[in-house]
């Protein structure tokens, strides 16, 4: 498989388009096929959310998401739901097809009316901005963007000819336990809707799911997967899997390093594991954790609150079996090795101090328990990141 330009829009069957003036933005994408969706554990879920998960349990199929960002729709009640058909209608009728066809999805503030006449009235401006090219993927990719500072997108293309592209959005509010924020998902290949289900759950559990930046839910989160079938291929479901792995892994480490005020990403290595489920639970506990963030942040190389963190993960462990290490490209500092320190002198921390200095550091866990592994993703937790919260509506 290889990286290919255009985004979804490398997806034979699909157009897409968005526009974004403000704080406010509408994406819109016409892509006629089965689909799957994967969505937010959350027990607070948006209106959007819920009217496209009834949808797709019902049909199976989409042939057009409408997005909006700058508001939730969610903890609206009632009127909620209404304003979330609303949405479907308008792009149902520009589309020319069935309104249950139509999946719904928003992102912005929680608690707050949708101004969907400013939805209407910026529509056409949106359907307009629609194209089959990489600057109409870019479009939609910005329109759905909230506190988000670069687009995220990715296509690839498999030795069977398929292609699998992906936009996403995601900053803050990111603990998935689902997927992301918000991601969709296209492929040309021919695969009936269960067997999508299937590969988009499997995916999401190795990649949204194993992203924190700063622990919250949202009650927006949703994954959508469709396969327009235009390539006329039907790929071998284990090839099709390898691919949307990769998909599905690339965009979770985008929105890593674009958490809110981060400036490094970190990836948490865990290696044996008794079980996979240890695993997860170990990578996810470390990017998760406040001070091991705040740590890499001021590259202070106080290592011992990742063992702290492995150890009330929940997961099954040995004090005396653990070894950890750091790395960042080429260099390695090895601190602990089965339960014991190895060197905890001023070289070595100044090593591990110049790793933290890097834009991406690794840091890798052995449970000694087993011969599970799991990787998870985060970022830093910075002074900006308090910030941009503290400010978000105002």
């Amino acid at each position: 498989m290889k990286f290919i330009e255009g985004g979804i829009c490398a997806v034979k069957g699909v157009r897409a388009g968005g526009i974004k003036p403000g704080k406010m933005g509408i994406a819109v994408i016409q892509a006629e096929g089965s689909a799957a969706g994967v969505f937010t554990r959350n027990k607070v879920i948006a209106a959007p959310l819920m009217l496209t998960r009834e949808r797709l349990a019902k049909t199976g199929r989409l042939s057009g998401v409408i997005v909006n960002s700058g508001n939730a729709n969610a903890f609206t009640g009632e009127q909620g739901m209404a304003d979330a058909r609303t949405m479907a209608s308008l792009l149902a009728r520009k589309l020319g097809v069935d309104e249950e066809l139509i999946g719904v999805s928003s992102t912005g503030v929680v608690g707050r009316k949708l101004d969907t006449d400013w939805i209407s009235s910026h529509l056409q401006e949106a359907m307009d901005s629609m194209g089959k090219d990489a600057a109409a993927s870019m479009r939609a990719a910005r329109a759905i963007m909230t506190t988000d500072t670069i687009p995220k997108e990715i296509a690839i293309e498999m030795e069977s000819g398929i292609r699998i592209g992906g936009i996403a959005k995601g900053s803050g509010m990111i603990e998935p336990n689902m997927g992301t924020m918000l991601a969709f998902i296209y492929t040309d290949a021919q695969i009936p809707s269960k067997e999508l289900q299937s590969c988009l759950t499997t995916a999401v559990d190795k990649s949204f799911n194993m992203v924190v930046v700063d622990g919250d839910t949202s009650c927006n989160d949703m994954a959508l997967l469709t396969a327009t079938g235009s390539s006329g291929i039907s790929p071998g479901i284990a090839d099709f899997q390898s691919g949307l792995d990769l998909v599905l892994t690339e965009l979770a480490k985008m929105i890593a390093v674009d958490g809110e005020g981060a400036t490094k990403l970190i990836e948490s290595k865990v290696t044996g594991a008794a079980t996979i489920e240890d695993a997860r639970l170990v990578a996810k506990s470390i990017v998760r954790s406040p001070l091991v963030k705040s740590a890499i942040f001021g590259k202070d190389p106080n290592w011992g609150r990742i063992v702290v963190a492995a150890g009330y993960s929940g997961a099954n462990m040995d004090q005396t079996k653990i070894s950890l290490s750091f790395s960042a490209g080429s260099e390695v500092v090895e601190l602990v090795r089965s339960g014991k320190v190895l060197r905890n002198d001023e070289e070595t921390l100044s090593r591990l101090k110049s790793i933290m200095g890097n834009d991406e550091v690794c840091i890798i866990t052995d449970l000694g328990m087993g011969h599970e592994s799991a990787t998870a993703w985060g970022c830093d937790l910075t002074y900006d990141y308090v910030r941009i919260n503290a400010d978000y509506t105002t």
